[in-house]
Formats: structure tokens, C-alpha cells, sequence
């Protein structure tokens, strides 16, 4: 069991003020913890580098994709329930996917080839993205579709940013995508609440999560953080961003903002096997299967960027086994950095990161706003704040 005794909160924040003071990072947000205590905390940099105002701990940030979990975590609640099944058609409650059509390719005109799904996608398939659905940044046929045909980005929360086909057949290879969305949407025609409410009401709320939503509150975006684009020279210049603030759907694969203090508390209700503040919000048993390899004999594969402005290629561990759960990506062996093999992890398009390390009780959170993901600098930040952490523990334990 970690103890506050053994992290080394001088040597963590000297490392993480170094990097924002040499402007390898713009700021950072960084928290270490058990699932009873925190561990380490600290806050470094601005928020904006064109402004003076300080990075601080309650600062809010676009977590992006690191909203998945949480959507999986709240559809995992109605599988409980009985109310849907992990491998029932979803197309029962979607329509839209009762007959998804496959991507083939283009003719020599620049149309679709496109084949009717022989599988049918399931809720499993959306949560461990075996579904066939994709995100364009990663593909380049889907970035033709939605160039050719005037399919908005996901991020503009329309629904027309849904209506596209599939890449591959359901269950043939694991693609990271929409499929997320998707599930939101799926809770909402399972619930009969909007996403929002869905997870205000049954996780937000009671995790005590009170800086998370999709909505920018006031209060919250007096403590926003700019977003920051990564120049050719390396430098970073603040960029407009935001997601849709008047959406058509909750962006149930990447729409939440939050802070660092929040999303540690929901990593701990899983470190904890679900319970939070007295409340049982999933069983152990759910949480278990949830950090299960779902992939069978499917490889999680690098992601290869198709819109640069986005997204960098991202290949985690090269060589390591990678698998994938309800939700997070779970790494076969060790890490480099010191994370024990059965955790859970993933991040967000910003380059915001976190792990789960059942084994050692520990998990860790820390959130960067910078453009596009998998930035070079922030992926070392992230890397030398896990390597301090797991260095601080092993050392104090017995011989």
C-alpha cells in the first residue's frame, strides 16, 4: 500500500517546474495517489503562456478522450442493470447502426465503395473499438469521406458528425474511433436522460466530481486553460479552441472538461473496486471485467496520423503486449516507467494522460493542453513524472 511518507514532493516538483520553466510544456497539472490518500500534487507554469496568470491545482482542462472511461464506466451501470447487453446487437437501441455499412474504398470518381456489415456491432465492440468505427485523424479514407462528402468534424457535436460508415467488419481488428460516441448515445436511448444528466446524476455527483461537465461553467472558466499549438521551431503559441458548448449530442468519446482533482477521484473509485464515498457505483465484479483483455487474438496496433494538425503517430511501447479493455488500454508486461503489468490507462487528444495500477494501489493523473497529441515534449513530461513516482515507492520498499 502507498504511503504519503514515500513521494518525494521536492524532487517531483523541481522535475515538473523544470519542464514548464524551460517551456517544454506550457503548464502542467500532475497528482499521485492511492485509492484512500493523495500522494503528490503540484501545479506548474501558466495556463496561458501570452498571459501571467499561474497554473494552479484547480484548474480546468479539456480531458478529451479521457472522457471514454467514464462514459464506459456509466454504460457498465445499465449492463448491471439488465437494461442492455454487452453483445446484443446495438442496432435494438441504435437504430443508426442496425445496418452499418462497411468502407471499401473509392472509385476512380472519388465514391465510396460500400458493403453491408456482415457482424453486427455491439456494445463490447463500441467500448473496446472492435466496432469498425474510426477517427479520420487516423485514417486516411475516413478524412476522404468526410472531406468528399461535407461530414462535419466529431467535435462539433452535430450529429450529421456521426453519419459515416465503417472501416472493417465488426470484432476483425481493434481501430480507435467514435465508437464512444456512440455509446453515450446509447445510455441516452437506454436511460432516457441526455448524457449530461446521465452522468451528473449517477457518477458525477457522487464521486464528488462537482469541476466535470460539458458545459463551461462560470466558475470553471475563470479557471480554464488556453490550448496551445506545438510550433515547427518547437515553441507554442495559444490557439481558439473549445467544444461545442450548445452541442446536438455529449460527446461521450471526448467532450468533458475537468480538472486533475476530479478525474483522481474517479480513479480511485475504480482502484477501490467501484466504491466512492460510501456508495457502491459498480460492482467488483464489473470493475474486474472492465481491466479485462476483451481484444482475443486482436492487437492494439500504432496509430499513424492522417491530419497532422491533430495528431502525431503514436506508437506506445513499442514491442510490449497492449491490450484493451471496457475501455482502457492494458499493458501486458511492466513499463519502462515502472507501471505494473494489468494496469489501465489512456489520455487525451490534448495531451492529457493517466494510468491505474491495481497491483501497487496507484494512480496517477497529468494534464497539458497542446496541440496536436502525442507531442514529443509533454509525452517525455508525462514519462518523467511516472519514472519519479515508481522510482520514490520502490525505493522505500524493504530489501
Amino acid at each position: 500500500m502507498a504511503e504519503l511518507s514515500q513521494i518525494a514532493p521536492q524532487r517531483l516538483d523541481d522535475q515538473l517546474r523544470q519542464r514548464a520553466d524551460s517551456g517544454a510544456v506550457p503548464g502542467v497539472v500532475a497528482i499521485a495517489a492511492s485509492g484512500s490518500e493523495l500522494l503528490f500534487q503540484g501545479a506548474f507554469g501558466r495556463r496561458d503562456v501570452s498571459q501571467p496568470q499561474p497554473m494552479t491545482q484547480d484548474s480546468v482542462f479539456w480531458i478529451a478522450s479521457m472522457t471514454k472511461a467514464v462514459t464506459a464506466a456509466a454504460a457498465m451501470q445499465l449492463v448491471e442493470q439488465g437494461r442492455i447487453d454487452l453483445d446484443e446487437p446495438i442496432g435494438r437501441v441504435l437504430p443508426e447502426l442496425a445496418a452499418p455499412k462497411v468502407l471499401l474504398g473509392f472509385d476512380e470518381g472519388g465514391a465510396p465503395l460500400l458493403r453491408p456489415a456482415r457482424a453486427p456491432v455491439t456494445l463490447r465492440r463500441l467500448l473496446t473499438h472492435t466496432s469498425g468505427l474510426c477517427y479520420d485523424m487516423w485514417n486516411a479514407d475516413m478524412a476522404q469521406f468526410r472531406r468528399t462528402h461535407n461530414v462535419p468534424p466529431v467535435t462539433s457535436c452535430r450529429h450529421a458528425a456521426l453519419d459515416v460508415p465503417l472501416v472493417s467488419e465488426p470484432g476483425s481488428r481493434w481501430e480507435y474511433g467514435i465508437s464512444l460516441d456512440f455509446v453515450g448515445k446509447t445510455i441516452e436511448a437506454v436511460s432516457g436522460q441526455r448524457l449530461d444528466g446521465y452522468l451528473r446524476d449517477h457518477l458525477l455527483a457522487p464521486l464528488g466530481m462537482t469541476d466535470t461537465a460539458f458545459k463551461i461553467g462560470d466558475a470553471q472558466r475563470a479557471r480554464l486553460v488556453a490550448m496551445h499549438r506545438r510550433n515547427a521551431d518547437g515553441s507554442l503559441t495559444p490557439m481558439p479552441f473549445e467544444i461545442e458548448q450548445d452541442p446536438e449530442f455529449h460527446m461521450g468519446g471526448g467532450g468533458l472538461y475537468g480538472t486533475a482533482a476530479d478525474y483522481v477521484k474517479f480513479m480511485q473509485m475504480i482502484l477501490n473496486n467501484g466504491r466512492s464515498n460510501g456508495q457502491q457505483l459498480l460492482r467488483p465484479e464489473t470493475v474486474a471485467l472492465m481491466a479485462e483483455n476483451h481484444l482475443g487474438d486482436l492487437e492494439v496496433t500504432p496509430l499513424r496520423a492522417a491530419i497532422p494538425f491533430a495528431t502525431n503517430d503514436l506508437d506506445l511501447y513499442p514491442g510490449l503486449a497492449k491490450a484493451w479493455g471496457l475501455s482502457f488500454l492494458i499493458n501486458g508486461q511492466a513499463t519502462p516507467e515502472g507501471r505494473s503489468a494489468g494496469s489501465l490507462a489512456w489520455a487525451g487528444l490534448a495531451n492529457t494522460y493517466f494510468w491505474i495500477d491495481p497491483a501497487r494501489d496507484l494512480c496517477g493523473v497529468i494534464l497539458m493542453q497542446v496541440m496536436p497529441f502525442a507531442d514529443a515534449q509533454c509525452l517525455e513530461t508525462f514519462a518523467a513524472f511516472e519514472r519519479a513516482v515508481y522510482s520514490d515507492l520502490n525505493n522505500d520498499q524493504p530489501a
